[in-house]
Order: C-alpha cells, then sequence, then structure tokens
C-alpha cells in the first residue's frame, strides 16, 4: 500500500514515515499541497495523511482538489483540537481527523482502519448487489452511486453511509448506531462527525438539499433512507 505524508514539519514527517515504514507500508513525503498534489496526480495513492497548516497550499485546499475526482481516504492531522476545525476538515472531504501531539499507535490504527474500508469498498465481489430507491441507485460490485442516471462521487467514509441506509431503506439509524457499523468503533461524542458527512451526501444526491427526498432526518432519533 502507498501512503502519502504531507506535512511542512520534517520532524514529524519523518517519523511518521518510519512508524508507517515498519508497518509495511511504501511512504511518499511531501512539505506543502502542491507537492502532494502532483504525487497524488503521478502515482497511485491509496492513502493520505495530511497537515492543514502549511505553506504555499494548506491541507484544506489540497483535500479539495484531490476530492474533484479521487476518493482515497484522507487523514487530517494538525495542532488544532477545536470541533469547529474538525468540522470543516470533514466538511471539505476528509474522512477522519487526528490532532498534534498524536499517539503513534492510533495512527496506525487509524491508517489500518481507513485502508481496510477503502480496500473493501474498492474490492470485486463474486456477487452483484444492487441498492435502488426511486433514482438513487448503488451498484455495489462496481461502487458506483447514480442519481437518475448521473454518476455522485463519494468519499469511502460517505458511500458506506450511505449503503448503510439504502440497503436498510425505511429504517431509522442513530447516530451512534452508523458511527459503530461504518467507523468500527464505539461511538464517543460521535454527533458532530455524522452530521457532516450525512449533510455533504445530502448535497451530493439530492436535487434540492433543502427539500431532501432520499436521506431524511428523523428528528430526536437518527436518519434513515426513504423507501420510494
Amino acid at each position: 500500500m502507498n501512503i502519502l505524508v504531507c506535512d511542512d514539519d520534517k520532524e514529524i514527517l519523518d517519523a511518521i514515515r518510519i512508524y508507517l515504514e515498519n508497518e509495511g507500508y511504501k511512504v511518499f513525503k511531501a512539505a506543502n499541497g502542491i507537492e502532494a498534489l502532483k504525487i497524488v496526480e503521478e502515482t497511485l495513492i491509496h492513502l493520505v495523511i495530511m497537515d492543514i497548516m502549511m505553506p504555499q497550499m494548506d491541507g484544506i485546499r489540497a483535500t479539495m482538489k484531490i476530492r474533484e475526482d479521487k476518493n482515497i481516504p484522507v487523514i487530517m492531522l494538525s495542532a488544532k483540537s477545536e470541533d469547529t476545525d474538525k468540522i470543516m476538515g470533514l466538511n471539505m472531504g476528509a474522512d477522519d481527523y487526528i490532532t498534534k501531539p498524536f499517539n503513534p499507535l492510533e495512527l496506525i490504527a487509524r491508517v489500518k482502519s481507513q485502508l481496510r474500508r477503502y480496500t473493501s469498498l474498492g474490492s470485486l465481489e463474486t456477487k452483484c448487489n444492487v441498492y435502488k430507491t426511486g433514482g438513487l441507485i448503488i451498484d455495489d460490485e462496481c461502487k458506483i452511486v447514480t442519481v437518475d442516471g448521473d454518476e455522485v462521487k463519494l468519499t469511502p467514509v460517505q458511500y458506506k453511509i450511505l449503503k448503510l441506509l439504502i440497503a436498510n431503506a425505511g429504517r431509522v439509524y442513530s447516530i451512534d448506531e452508523i458511527y459503530e457499523k461504518v467507523w468500527q468503533e464505539t461511538a464517543f461524542s460521535a454527533e458532530n462527525t455524522v452530521a457532516v458527512h450525512i449533510r455533504k451526501i445530502r448535497e451530493k444526491i439530492e436535487i434540492n438539499p433543502k427539500e431532501p427526498k432520499y436521506l431524511k432526518v428523523v428528528w430526536g432519533i437518527g436518519y434513515k433512507v426513504e423507501r420510494l
């Protein structure tokens, strides 16, 4: 697996490289967003660890550029720990967020978790699974989401959330249930994280996000995909 680590702090960059290489990953390094985009364009990258505050091009803008045509997992890395910074990173397309200083074991665990979901979503299956409600279709064999015939680009986390809901259309899932099934971790203060991803999914699949047709909020309970 190829992992791109982007950080303008050389010591942090080298430390992360050592941790990842000890786990058997091939590591590519970048010192700013511009270098990161060049590597992503020229090399098959399976996951990106992206610092936020960097010269020339910061991690937020670089992640937005990556998300224009790639759905590889992105883990944001920053010294900022406020909820608003985490939400901004998730809004811009990040799949996970970890703050400095970090525990190397936690970073490796998050990397493995994201790669596990990404490779699972990208792998071929022997049976064809198609989930449909109205004009919203998930072809789980090809990992393609379409709305009224137009393909919708989702991140791996967004895809898994939508698949969970559409495969169980009509059933209401609480925020904690969604988090535990998608992230495969015990939910703890997961509301902001799940809500951000749900909002991004609705923006992509709904013709009018202000009057959602497919993805409904069941106030005080959770979320569901409508049966149409």
